[in-house]
């Protein structure tokens, strides 16, 4: 791994205001983030992404290369959560280790954006069309974990719930608003879009640094909680994004040989969710604990996918060259 590229990611601002967000939890600091403001910034992030990759998207000529890559894209999003349901499972309850094998299986919006402004920093672009593969994999996870959930627990108001809950992913705000913007910013005429390019470029990165210090505010405030879980969590949090981003950095090798494509594959094998998963989870699993599973995705694998992973699943691309 290159220090250079790991030791420039842990001075990114973005982390850098994350942290600043967990410190002033712990120094019991007055700042936060209005509700209404925090949400107005991730439906911005969302919407700039979505719309951004639709014009990356309508100058892409659709070929098998980015069929296959849906479809891969799909397929991790179903495997993850099903091997890791079966190692959360030997410590945790049937609720808790679908719903935390759910937001693993599923991908972090936030964790891609901030892969974007780390691949521009690189001087390399995102494909459009990797938009709508992280748009199609945040639904399938939930619907296996879901389905993991209802064959082990055996209860009937959850099998009964099913086909709802599938409903509820596929029209979960997160993912309507990306698809939305995606779709939009494809079928939108290049020199309309012009016009409000100042406003998904040039604002970006100070949103994203303000959204990562709101995160950084929520995750400080439960991660007292989450300790009393004991060592197994941790661990599981710490370790199984950095294996799943690394053999998926590798695999993709099969698919394509680009360099882009392939890191942010990683990422999205990464990657875990804590927006669309906990939404679902809360509505369909009430016994599932969100004081378990959202500080393991928001306050670990958050921050060590943009600090250590980052640069990790980069020099797997490089050094894995099919």
């Amino acid at each position: 791994m290159n220090v250079d590229l790991l030791i420039e990611n842990l001075r990114n601002p973005a982390l850098l205001f994350f942290v600043l967000g967990i410190l002033a939890v712990y120094l019991k600091s007055d700042l936060e983030i209005p509700s209404n403001s925090s949400k107005f910034i991730s439906i911005y992030l969302l919407f700039s992404i979505g719309f951004k990759g639709g014009q990356e998207l309508s100058h892409e000529t659709f070929n098998s290369e980015i069929g296959i890559a849906m479809i891969f894209g799909i397929a991790i999003s179903i495997i993850i959560p099903v091997y890791t349901y079966f190692i959360l499972r030997r410590k945790l309850s049937v609720q808790d280790a679908g719903a935390i094998a759910a937001s693993y299986g599923s991908v972090s919006a936030v964790t891609f954006v901030t892969s974007v402004a780390y691949l521009e920093t690189l001087q390399l672009n995102t494909h459009g069309y990797m938009v709508a593969i992280m748009a199609l994999m945040e639904s399938p996870a939930i619907i296996i974990g879901l389905i993991l959930i209802s064959i082990f627990e055996g209860e009937k108001s959850t099998k009964i719930r099913k086909m709802s809950i599938i409903s509820h992913c596929l029209t979960n705000g997160s993912v309507l608003l990306i698809l939305g913007s995606l779709v939009i910013g494809f079928l939108a005429n290049a020199k309309q879009a012009e016009g409000i390019k100042p406003f998904t470029n040039d604002l970006f990165k100070g949103f994203l640094a303000i959204f990562l210090m709101d995160m950084g505010l929520t995750s400080g405030k439960k991660l007292k909680s989450f300790f009393s879980f004991g060592w197994f969590p941790i661990v599981f949090a710490f370790f199984i994004p950095l294996i799943n981003g690394v053999v998926f950095s590798i695999l993709s090798g099969f698919l394509t040989s680009d360099i882009s494509n392939r890191f942010m594959f990683g990422i999205l094998a990464a990657s875990a969710s804590y927006i669309a998963v906990p939404a679902a989870m809360k509505i369909t699993v009430p016994k599932a604990n969100p004081g378990l599973y959202l500080p393991m995705a928001l306050a670990i694998t958050f921050p060590i996918n943009i600090t250590l992973g980052m640069p990790l699943y980069f020099a797997t691309v490089q050094y894995f060259s099919f």
